[in-house]
């Protein structure tokens, strides 16, 4: 039976940009970065500090401290290139083709780690991969929701 000092999970991309724009996902990661692996692909961590200034000058909202939050998110995961999936990579984009082929990273990530994903998109569904959504992680965490 596995504990939660093996477990680890793969991040989504929309998991990082959470971390920055609240408190709760931010905090599970934190919190738990001593006892779970939290992986992130690259193309995720260049997607998050690709839209978070986007969303945050749609707000109104300066996004250099959010930048310095998400650096310090980073801290707690386990970043991922992807040469180190690409043997995965064409598995993972044909389960992903009908759905966002771009997010094939994630996939093969959590084919490669054998781990789920953590993730409020719906894309991942239905592709062979256990799925959690940060109200799972939570719970799983004892935090509450």
């Amino acid at each position: 039976m596995r504990t939660v000092r093996d477990k680890a999970l793969v991040l989504d991309a929309n998991i990082l940009i959470r971390a920055v724009l609240g408190p709760r996902v931010r905090n599970l990661i934190i919190e738990n970065a001593d006892r779970v692996r939290f992986f992130v692909p690259r193309a995720c961590v260049a997607d998050a500090r690709k839209y978070l200034p986007t969303i945050l000058l749609d707000r109104q909202i300066d996004p250099a401290p959010a930048l310095e939050l998400l650096e310090a998110v980073l801290r707690h995961v386990h970043e991922l290139d992807d040469e180190w999936l690409a043997d995965t990579e064409k598995s993972a984009r044909e389960r992903m083709r009908s759905r966002d082929e771009a997010d094939w990273p994630v996939l093969a990530a959590s084919m490669v780690l054998a781990c789920p994903i953590w993730t409020q998109d719906a894309d991942f569904f239905g592709v062979g991969v256990t799925t959690w959504s940060t109200e799972h992680v939570a719970n799983f965490f004892g935090s509450p929701v």
